[in-house]
């Protein structure tokens, strides 16, 4: 069955797609549309966009095309690979940012009491959690392959580091 003005237009449009979608190289998309613009019959444009998404039908191509060296070659569709999800954050690597990040004002609060009540040990209140949380989510990490390993560094490295001040404080403020 010859084709016409409207069939090339609709493979042209599902060729298009494709290589929006990143199935079709720009080689490879080039090639196709000029052989859509040129197809005289409905079977050809079938052959052009079987392969891809959308295509007419899912007859196999069967048609040429030039090889680097100026032979014809069979075209062999290429396999798409599959789409890749994103990894997840982990949710203790965040939770331990958001605790190194109120360590200073929880350590704020604690240091008077560390004063008023001579209990030293309530100094690590603000900082134990973020250390706890960023050790616990880097080995979660590397385990699920998760994302948020900066985040749970900068966690734990803020947890660290109010401990130790505010543990220097309570042992300069206690003595």
């Amino acid at each position: 069955m010859l084709a016409g003005n409207a069939d090339r237009d609709r493979a042209g449009d599902v060729l298009k797609a494709a290589y929006a979608e990143g199935r079709l190289t720009k080689d490879e998309y080039d090639y196709r549309s000029g052989r859509a613009l040129g197809a005289r019959t409905v079977e050809e444009l079938q052959q052009l966009t079987s392969d891809v998404p959308n295509g007419p039908s899912a007859v196999p191509p069967t048609f040429q095309r030039p090889a680097a060296q100026g032979q014809l070659v069979p075209f062999q569709p290429q396999p798409l690979a599959p789409y890749a999800l994103p990894r997840q954050r982990n949710s203790n690597a965040m939770a331990a940012l958001v605790c190194g990040i109120a360590a200073p004002i929880v350590s704020s609060v604690a240091v008077p009491l560390v004063i008023e009540l001579h209990a030293p040990y309530l100094f690590w209140l603000g900082s134990a959690p973020a250390v706890v949380l960023g050790h616990k989510a880097r080995q979660e990490m590397r385990r699920t392959g998760e994302r948020g390993e900066g985040t749970a560094l900068a966690g734990l490295l803020l947890g660290w580091v109010c401990l130790m001040l505010t543990g220097l404080a309570a042992l300069v403020v206690s003595v």
